[in-house]
């Protein structure tokens, strides 16, 4: 198989989708980020489009990239603008890239709908502004915007703006599929027609809306595509674009194509973790390759083959892309799904002795009632202690008070939580204020630990999730609580049920404090 460039557009395509916004220090973490993957091409921004942009480009020359060349990104020159008085195309020259990706209309719908333009003048338009960059000494690479929409309303056109293109001195013809609806039936075949006119390296530039972008861009490196552009994570408008996440392993596992090293590969998972948190977003756990759940098991009889060969239900080893395999407890799990979770806490339990089995029960009681422990692997761990009987209490609960109080009608309510706990022979009795009765608890009962625990203080609550469980029942249903916490080195999942959410998020608290004083002993040990 021929060697593949990767094409990195997340700081400009990517930047487009809803809910994602990049400040020029966010873009310039993730460049070094994707430099550090083994990319060969990062598309920065479009220059003439907005001042952050223009930002970028200044700073990020100054970033020691090991791997990755930076481009710039534009539109050809309007119809209007002589090519050397443009506006657009003269940011692109300012933007110090020695590489420029130049897009173009390859539809006659967009020409004449959008553009407002005769089909001739379109053509003068690309010949015009990649002929003048290239004379600038630039590399040109031709993005031909709704190629395969053109070409199925309109083969002839979308041909002659490529061939406008090659003979202008384009280094690089990319087809690009960006309403995203085509099918891979017609990649094939569109791509192949493309390939026995255009006689210079072609790429593939293809959106998701359809739920077609990467097998669109696998088909098309099988047909001799030697470019692929995409995202991290698929982030892009509408629906989004070609995810880089799936089509590198895609490319490097599935078709042996050689595009960047298996040691690069291996650091996949962090590297999509890692623009997710950038961006602001929640990981999407079933995402392929990369998600937590991608490698994670559930079902009994799915856990015990797996655990004699991982091939029985796994399509590569999860480590090649930075992941893990994951045994999940639910009330689908036997005996073996719950002796492997134990020994991955280092808990021993046999297969058939009763402790075992007694956990066995306790975890579908448990789950009959709502507690769910996939999110959870805290909770689940003191459970799995006291079925042991190595679980060690911290403190007692002797009672709390909760009171949250409106004073007037425009004023946000007040929450006060009252706390009585036991450490050994000690009795703390405490109070806090906090932003609602929850907040107050969790302020109140770490006041009332921190002076026995101090490294509680650098424990955090990252976030709180509430799941009514019978929504019938109205405000008499039963919740479940899930608490994600964490400190400087790791993050754990908690879950309290109950019929009063109060209740339950205690239920939470208090395991998700616990599980913090566990592994800090188990730490000094």
């Amino acid at each position: 198989m021929h060697f593949v460039e990767i094409y990195d557009t997340t700081l400009r395509d990517g930047a487009q989708a809803e809910d994602v916004s990049f400040s020029v220090e966010d873009k310039l973490r993730i460049a070094e980020k994707l430099d550090s993957l083994g990319l060969h091409y990062i598309e920065g921004g479009w220059p003439g489009s907005n001042p952050k942009d223009i930002q970028f480009f200044k700073k990020v020359r100054q970033l020691p990239l090991k791997n990755a060349k930076i481009v710039a990104f534009g539109a050809t020159r309007k119809a209007n603008n002589p090519v050397g008085r443009d506006a657009n195309i003269q940011a692109l020259l300012e933007s110090g890239t020695d590489l420029i990706t130049l897009f173009g209309k390859s539809w006659d719908l967009h020409v004449t709908d959008a553009l407002g333009i005769s089909l001739k003048k379109n053509l003068e338009l690309i010949a015009d502004s990649i002929q003048y960059l290239r004379a600038k000494r630039k590399k040109v690479y031709y993005d031909a915007e709704h190629f395969f929409d053109g070409y199925k309303a309109n083969p002839d056109y979308a041909l002659k703006t490529l061939r406008e293109a090659v003979q202008a001195g384009a280094d690089c013809i990319v087809l690009c599929d960006t309403n995203g609806g085509t099918m891979p039936w017609e990649v094939r075949d569109i791509f192949s027609a493309v390939m026995q006119e255009v006689r210079i390296p072609l790429g593939i530039h293809a959106h998701n809306d359809s739920e077609m972008a990467v097998a669109n861009s696998m088909i098309a490196v099988e047909l001799g595509a030697v470019q692929v552009q995409g995202t991290i994570n698929g982030f892009g408008e509408r629906c989004g674009n070609a995810n880089l996440c799936s089509i590198l392993p895609n490319l490097k596992l599935k078709m042996k194509v050689d595009c960047i090293s298996d040691e690069q590969l291996g650091h996949l998972k962090d590297v999509s973790r890692f623009v997710t948190e950038i961006a602001n977003l929640s990981p999407d756990k079933h995402q392929p390759y990369v998600g937590d759940s991608a490698f994670a098991h559930k079902g009994g009889v799915h856990v015990h083959a797996v655990q004699k060969n991982p091939l029985t239900y796994e399509h590569i080893r999860p480590e090649f892309v930075g992941n893990r395999q994951r045994v999940l407890i639910s009330d689908y799990a036997g005996r073996s799904v719950l002796q492997s979770k134990a020994s991955e806490f280092r808990i021993r339990l046999k297969k058939h002795s009763p402790k075992l089995m007694h956990l066995l029960e306790t975890l579908k009681e448990l789950e009959s009632q709502g507690f769910q422990f996939e999110g959870a692997e805290g909770s689940f761990e003191l459970l799995m202690r006291k079925a042991e009987g190595t679980h060690q209490r911290f403190f007692d609960l002797i009672g709390f008070r909760v009171i949250v109080e409106k004073r007037q009608e425009r004023e946000d309510p007040i929450s006060e939580a009252t706390i009585l706990v036991k450490v050994g022979d000690h009795i703390e009795h405490t109070a806090a204020v906090g932003n609602g009765p929850v907040n107050a608890l969790d302020h109140a009962l770490r006041k009332a630990l921190e002076k026995f625990y101090p490294q509680l203080k650098e424990m955090k609550l990252l976030d709180y999730k509430v799941r009514v469980l019978a929504a019938n029942k109205g405000t008499a249903a039963r919740v479940r609580v899930l608490i994600e916490s964490g400190d400087r080195t790791r993050k754990w999942g908690t879950v309290g049920v109950s019929e009063n959410i109060i209740e339950a998020s205690w239920q939470a608290l208090v395991d998700s404090i616990e599980y913090k004083l566990l592994q800090d002993r188990r730490k000094k040990r």
